[in-house]
């Protein structure tokens, strides 16, 4: 309820108040303070002076300092070849794909796409004299046990048509 009210104050008489604010000539500027700095700068020229001037007691105070550091050696953290560019991965070329651009081109090794997923597990299904575990490994750089876990748990869908029943047809009466 009170964020309505809050609403209804501050949106009362909008348009006039915005049309009040543009109609006025130029908004007056805030007012200009003198900085004081500058001030006892310009009315004193001694402070210039003693800023410029070189102390010789202080110099010869300075240059007898001599500073001199021992730090431990510093230990370099292995972070496990972390920023280290990685290995190159052998790539192979895709052996199949009907969608030009989008297709993967390069595939690395140990690893297939889904249209060569997809085709061979179609090839192991239609022909698994032909296209055994031992074949498709070979032909797309695998292991011999992930094709054997790839053809045993990955099925590619069947169409499987099912015969209509005869039923005789309702005449209308």
């Amino acid at each position: 309820m009170g964020g309505r009210l809050a609403r209804a104050f501050r949106n009362f008489n909008v348009e006039s108040r915005a049309r009040r604010e543009i109609s006025k000539e130029k908004p007056t500027p805030a007012p200009r303070h003198s900085t004081s700095r500058l001030d006892k700068l310009t009315e004193h020229p001694g402070i210039q002076e003693e800023i410029y001037r070189k102390d010789d007691k202080l110099l010869t105070l300075l240059k007898d300092v001599f500073v001199e550091s021992r730090d431990p050696p510093v230990l370099v953290k292995d972070g496990g070849g972390e920023h280290l560019p990685c290995k190159q991965e052998e790539k192979r070329l895709t052996k199949l794909g009907h969608l030009g651009d989008l297709d993967v081109k390069k595939v690395p090794k140990g690893k297939i796409s889904i249209v060569e997923a997809l085709t061979l597990l179609n090839n192991h299904k239609l022909h698994p004299q032909i296209w055994t575990a031992e074949k498709i490994a070979v032909e797309y750089s695998l292991e011999l046990k992930e094709v054997n876990s790839l053809l045993e748990f990955f099925i590619p869908f069947t169409v499987q048509e099912f015969p209509k029943e005869t039923k005789k047809a309702i005449k209308p009466t």
